[in-house]
């Protein structure tokens, strides 16, 4: 957990594209809503590895809304079951489920179904949130935490020297962190 913790400090104050670094969390935001081994969560895993975004952001976003998806869990099953339940759908979701493709991506189940939507309505607004939160992290608090003693003193402790093995020489001569 260290090293992932190292290895995200290490993308936000590196050079790494902010849109990469936004999408990871965007993905993992769906993927961390619903159950793991789901299929629209194996189809998202393999675009994750297909593209180039920041996997250690995409696994960290996971996690963390991983254990958000639990907080939500009683909206997530009200979405789910309204769209399911719903008498203008009932007969398309009929017809879905005579198909084989639908019945493994269960769906039919108010859980996952109300995580997908929920995912993918709101990936968009967390990947510009998450855009612009990564981008005055860059130009304000970088800059505003370098002063304090705190940080000095952090940099001379252990997690200090596992960022600076992951950032390279460029962190000593950024001042990064």
């Amino acid at each position: 957990m260290l090293t992932l913790l190292a290895k995200l400090f290490h993308a936000l104050n590196s050079d790494s594209s902010v849109r990469q670094i936004a999408l990871a969390i965007a993905l993992g935001f769906i993927v961390g809503l619903s159950p793991l081994l789901t299929l629209h969560n194996i189809v998202i895993l393999f675009f994750v590895l297909l593209i180039r975004i920041h996997l250690g952001s995409f696994i960290l976003a996971v996690g963390v809304f991983s254990g958000i998806s639990y907080l939500l869990s009683p909206l997530i099953v009200q979405v789910g079951e309204s769209i399911l339940t719903s008498p203008a759908l009932a007969e398309t979701f009929t017809m879905l489920y005579q198909v084989d493709l639908f019945k493994l991506a269960h769906w039919h189940h108010t859980y996952i179904l109300g995580a997908w939507v929920l995912g993918v309505v709101l990936c968009i607004p967390i990947y510009f949130i998450s855009k612009v939160l990564i981008e005055k992290y860059r130009t304000h608090v970088m800059a505003f935490f370098e002063k304090f003693r705190i940080v000095q003193a952090l940099k001379a402790s252990k997690f200090y020297r596992l960022y600076t093995s992951f950032a390279g020489e460029s962190a000593f001569s950024k001042g990064a962190l």
